[in-house]
């Protein structure tokens, strides 16, 4: 598969080059890297970053700096939590208590756990990537959470095409090609520890969740998702007795 055959190399070239941080090894991870706090600054940098008032950033390690810049700032973060079991943490009024809560751990015990309803208007994205490339294209770890993150916010038209979706990557995971689907999350902005990109945004961005995408397993593993489907009346069959 061309996709993580992309993925190995990145990695590998993470690990031999020295770039991978902790959490080690980098393998089948958001891989953390050198420079990422600086990336993070780049980042903040942009207008789209100082007109955010709500930011959603993922819960990895490389964007562990830009979620602490966002609470230092007064910003109110929304952060999915691992593998969106738990759903989705708000975190807001945290700016003395930044650096604690930009951890997971610290984001459980500080954040509050909000329901679908109380998930505000979200001005700008911020995700993980494991390779990037200038034209906005984007690959993960290969586990579809931030598309899926990313498709129930647009079902719930809490954010729309012009939301910006903005990573930060060390400038080796930048690559020429990354094949694209309908429901994978393209990129508009990426910020690396030397530079800003605003990519050629070639790519439509999901728009909303593709159901038939969705198994049951999934389902089953994310209650969120599983009310999400329910109010829309989907997969009524998995509940019905035989």
């Amino acid at each position: 598969m061309q996709k993580q055959k992309i993925r190995e190399q990145i990695w590998q070239l993470l690990q031999e080059k020295g770039i991978a941080k902790f959490p080690l090894p980098c393998y089948g991870r958001i891989p953390n890297f050198v420079g990422s706090e600086q990336a993070a600054y780049n980042l903040a940098k942009l207008e789209i970053w100082k007109n955010a008032r709500v930011i959603k950033v993922n819960p990895d390690s490389p964007q562990r700096k830009v979620r602490e810049l966002a609470l230092k700032q007064g910003k109110i973060l929304i952060m999915a939590t691992p593998r969106l079991k738990q759903g989705f943490l708000m975190l807001k009024n945290l700016s003395k208590l930044a650096k604690q809560a930009s951890s997971i751990k610290g984001a459980f015990k500080l954040g509050k756990k909000i329901s679908l309803q109380e998930i505000p208007k979200i001005d700008l994205i911020i995700t993980g990537s494991v390779a990037v490339t200038k034209q906005g294209a984007r690959l993960g770890k290969g586990h579809g959470y931030a598309e899926l993150e990313y498709a129930i916010l647009r079902e719930l038209k809490l954010v729309s095409k012009n939301t910006p979706i903005a990573t930060t990557v060390h400038d080796l995971q930048i690559v020429k090609h990354i094949p694209m689907q309908k429901h994978d999350l393209p990129l508009d902005y990426i910020a690396t520890p030397t530079k800003t990109i605003k990519t050629k945004q070639v790519y439509e961005k999901p728009k909303g969740i593709y159901w038939e995408l969705i198994d049951k397993k999934k389902l089953e593993e994310i209650p969120l998702l599983k009310e999400l489907a329910s109010s829309r009346n989907k997969f009524i069959s998995f509940n019905e007795k035989p």
